[in-house]
């Protein structure tokens, strides 16, 4: 038995089958006389696993008991898929909105399934190699907003939109961490039978407010289940919309690193619950120990391989190396970084340079096409990159980063053996390209900040030509200048300047203020104070200065 395990073991009390059988009886009457309450809609979260699972089953049992006349209210079920997640579960939760969408018109369910994807601009690759985003990280953790929260909760917003309040049906489970207990003590608004109870229908008595989304109200039936209680359940009961739930176990136990995953058949009993599945490029986790397993326990799924390499190649916790000096927007900031007792100011190292991006995307068409040749038949049409991210990726580079290269459809030729086929209207137009950009490599002879500021300036110029006012070119061109105009070295003494300058401004230290903004000038000046008893002015300082020179 596994810590998390014998932690949920201790801080729940211990339920026989025939208790789980009357809560399950309970939790039915109480979702039917919920749902038939109000018109307020439902809104079903829905990953495949097996929390998940098991309350969108609970859900499914309780309105199928209800007369067709009572089954009004729409029950939306969705799913986000971020566009990287493991294969095998996508592939698993695809099939299952499939057959849900079917069965529920079969059985006449007021049941919608919709399968919720991150916009373009905000997937992990646009992120990461159109804009150079690092590998995300605990305390830059950019990926869950971006893939997850955002388009559940547009979808969840229009329906408020629409209706006014909306139900957020979740399979939280407070067993899962002592975090997510709290969490949901915290936002517990009162007890569902005191709602159910009272004649009114004021949502201020349901479970959970939303903490993020107004008009949101969350019910998690299975909120004090334990594992093994989750697995008894969907085990022993048959899924209703036709899906496997065995397969769904032995998908579990296949991601287990020992490739065992006991069957549950009464409380006692191990359960096979830290599984965990998620987005295979995830950085966050040390390992992803579940796509590891798969890969162990089943030949069949020795194609995920080169995703897995990949992975761990993003995995690097130091990789200051492959990334720009300067922040996103071109400004050098610094920070103090404490290594072994010493104190160094260094500056925050920002996106991922030209050259790691276009290697990231190389090493993603070769993983993409070799999978292709190796995975089974019913995954073989896997697309780890959409052409539409790619398009988004090559805009980027070409609009927002002046690389008028254009090395994406190169790349994309030689690992796929295909042309490139931008769906983005008039984008292989452009009067900058390679050839220019060989001259300029040429012209600036390596220097690397050389060639970005040359290929800035006349990038930008290109954009401002068909502009019929041209209000803002100086400021972009100036911009280009302050963010591109230094080596380096130089941009890094400069920004330690600035935070030197500002440091004595706020200890008021008027001294180094007048040494760091007069220089040499002041120093000259301070000399020949005792030689002479003239008054002291800038032009005077400016005229010493300069006979010094000669």
């Amino acid at each position: 038995m596994t810590t998390a395990q014998q932690a949920e073991n201790k801080g729940q009390q211990t339920r026989t089958v025939a208790e789980l059988v009357e809560d399950i009886k309970a939790l039915t009457t109480e979702i039917q006389e919920l749902y038939c309450l109000d018109e307020i809609p439902w809104v079903v979260g829905y990953s495949g696993g097996k929390d998940s699972t098991a309350t969108l089953q609970l859900i499914w049992n309780a309105i199928a008991a209800l007369p067709i006349e009572k089954r009004k209210k729409t029950i939306y079920v969705i799913t986000t898929d971020t566009l990287v997640e493991n294969p095998v579960v996508s592939v698993w939760v695809r099939k299952s909105l499939e057959r849900m969408r079917v069965t529920a018109k079969e059985q006449k369910m007021p049941i919608e399934p919709h399968l919720l994807q991150p916009e373009i601009k905000e997937t992990f690759w646009v992120s990461l190699i159109g804009k150079g985003y690092p590998t995300p990280r605990g305390k830059f953790r950019w990926c869950t907003d971006r893939l997850k929260i955002h388009p559940s909760n547009r979808f969840i917003r229009d329906v408020v939109r629409v209706n006014g309040e909306v139900i957020l049906v979740l399979g939280t489970r407070k067993a899962e961490s002592i975090k997510r207990a709290i969490s949901m003590e915290k936002h517990q608004a009162g007890s569902l039978k005191d709602r159910l109870a009272s004649d009114s229908s004021s949502p201020t008595s349901l479970l959970y407010h939303s903490a993020s989304l107004p008009n949101s109200l969350i019910y998690s039936p299975i909120e004090d289940w334990r594992t093994d209680e989750v697995w008894i359940y969907l085990n022993q009961w048959q899924n209703p919309w036709e899906y496997s739930n065995k397969d769904l176990f032995t998908m579990y136990r296949g991601a287990t690193a020992d490739n065992e995953c006991p069957l549950v058949v009464d409380t006692s009993t191990a359960s096979c619950g830290d599984s965990r599945f998620g987005c295979w490029v995830c950085t966050i986790v040390s390992k992803d120990k579940s796509m590891e397993a798969m890969i162990q326990n089943d030949e069949e799924k020795e194609w995920m391989q080169p995703l897995l390499d990949i992975r761990n190649e993003l995995d690097n916790r130091d990789d200051r190396d492959k990334r720009d000096f300067r922040r996103i927007w071109g400004e050098v900031q610094l920070f103090e970084r404490h290594v072994d007792g010493e104190v160094s100011i260094e500056p925050i190292h920002g996106p991922y340079t030209k050259y790691w991006r276009e290697h990231w995307l190389r090493r993603l068409l070769e993983a993409q096409t070799k999978t292709r040749r190796t995975a089974p038949e019913n995954m073989r049409d896997i697309t780890l990159i959409s052409l539409e991210e790619m398009s988004e990726i090559r805009r980027i580079w070409l609009e927002d980063k002046h690389e008028f290269d254009d090395s994406l459809p190169r790349i994309y030729q030689d690992v796929t053996g295909e042309e490139f086929q931008d769906p983005r209207p008039g984008a292989d137009y452009s009067l900058l390209g390679r050839d220019e950009w060989i001259v300029l490599e040429e012209i600036c002879e390596g220097d690397a900040m050389h060639l970005e500021l040359m290929a800035k300036l006349l990038d930008t110029e290109r954009q401002y030509r068909k502009k019929t006012r041209r209000v803002g070119i100086y400021d972009t061109l100036e911009k280009c200048f302050n963010t591109s105009s230094r080596s380096p070295e130089d941009a890094i003494k400069n920004a330690r300047l600035k935070r030197e300058l500002s440091e004595a401004v706020s200890q008021g230290d008027v001294a180094k203020v007048k040494q760091m903004t007069l220089g040499d000038v002041a120093a000259i000046n301070e000399v020949d104070e005792s030689k002479s008893d003239e008054p002291v002015t800038w032009a005077s300082m400016k005229f010493k200065n300069e006979n010094l020179e000669e």
